[in-house]
């Protein structure tokens, strides 16, 4: 059997989680995937699975070479894709993750502009509130908010004003005892998205500092939601910490208020990834072309409204 077929079969096998359900998504019979697995076990030496009659588990060899295997894979797919004609025309599937809100609020809309005028292009749409492998879970593209550490990827940054901000209700503001610094939180509910620190909240440093002030609570509710926290945190349940983008909305309704703003850490920058070699597939590149200026002039939008609001709020207390 050809060695990348059984590569396919092993990365198919892995992902699916059993031989029988590999067997189903190739359309081969149980046997034959059993064969193609034992043949690739028998080139490269070692055990790569350990099999039971109803699940699979990579042995320690099997964990490294199915990564191997799913970036041989990926790399001759662009070989294919750009022997076959796709370097002037993007058409194929494209697969992009993003977190839930950003890619619901912001990323869908110019998604949606991109898909109609490029009719040969269809997309996975992955929005996820947790990291994300690029080359283990073959995304082509992913929207990342934060300082980055990998530089395996080509990077391109459309922004760096995402704000992590305090918010609370004007109702339960007008009703408890003021938040003028960080150390006030002791003293009120917190709501506590479970992304973000359910024990501690980081501020900037005080004065001259170069050490970031954390005051440590406990919550009176953890969510692992954006939106039950921001809609908790309306509701005057207490006092919740959100990326800017997740309360635009509701600070611009002024159902939500921004506090300690003078007290935020940096604004973080917001990045599309994509892994090496993948750039220049026409998918790829001209989605980044086309949505890179417009998620910088959106994320630049929403930054200044949520400044804007934060500076005209009234003092509280």
């Amino acid at each position: 059997m050809d060695r990348i077929d059984a590569m396919k079969v092993f990365v198919t096998a892995v992902e699916e989680g059993s031989l029988a359900a590999a067997a189903r998504k190739l359309k081969r019979s149980p046997t034959a995937i059993s064969r193609a697995l034992g043949l690739l076990e028998e080139r490269v030496g070692v055990e790569l699975l350990h099999r039971t009659t109803r699940s699979l588990k990579l042995s320690e060899a099997g964990q490294r070479y199915v990564e191997v295997c799913r970036r041989v894979l990926v790399d001759l797919e662009e070989a294919d894709i750009i022997a076959g004609g796709e370097r002037s025309s993007p058409r194929g599937v494209l697969t992009i993750s993003a977190p839930p809100i950003l890619g619901e609020e912001v990323l869908r809309p110019i998604l949606d502009k991109f898909l109609k005028q490029h009719s040969s292009v269809s997309v996975r749409l992955l929005m996820l509130d947790r990291f994300v492998n690029l080359v283990d879970e073959r995304v082509d593209i992913a929207l990342r908010i934060g300082n980055l550490t990998d530089s395996t990827h080509i990077t391109t940054r459309i922004g760096g004003d995402v704000r992590r901000v305090v918010v609370a209700s004007p109702d339960y503001l007008a009703n408890r005892n003021a938040i003028r610094e960080p150390g006030d939180l002791l003293q009120h509910d917190i709501i506590a998205f479970s992304n973000f620190g359910i024990g501690s909240w980081a501020f900037s440093p005080v004065g001259q500092g170069t050490i970031p002030r954390t005051v440590h609570f406990s919550p009176r509710h953890v969510v692992n939601s954006v939106r039950a926290a921001a809609a908790s945190a309306a509701g005057g349940m207490g006092v919740t910490r959100l990326y800017s983008y997740h309360v635009a909305e509701l600070v611009r309704d002024g159902a939500l208020k921004i506090i300690l703003s003078e007290y935020e850490p940096s604004a973080l920058p917001v990045h599309l990834l994509t892994p090496q070699g993948r750039i220049s597939v026409p998918k790829v590149r001209a989605f980044i072309d086309f949505a890179g200026p417009k998620l910088k002039a959106a994320l630049a939008k929403i930054a200044a409204e949520s400044g804007a609001l934060a500076q005209i709020m009234p003092k509280i207390g």
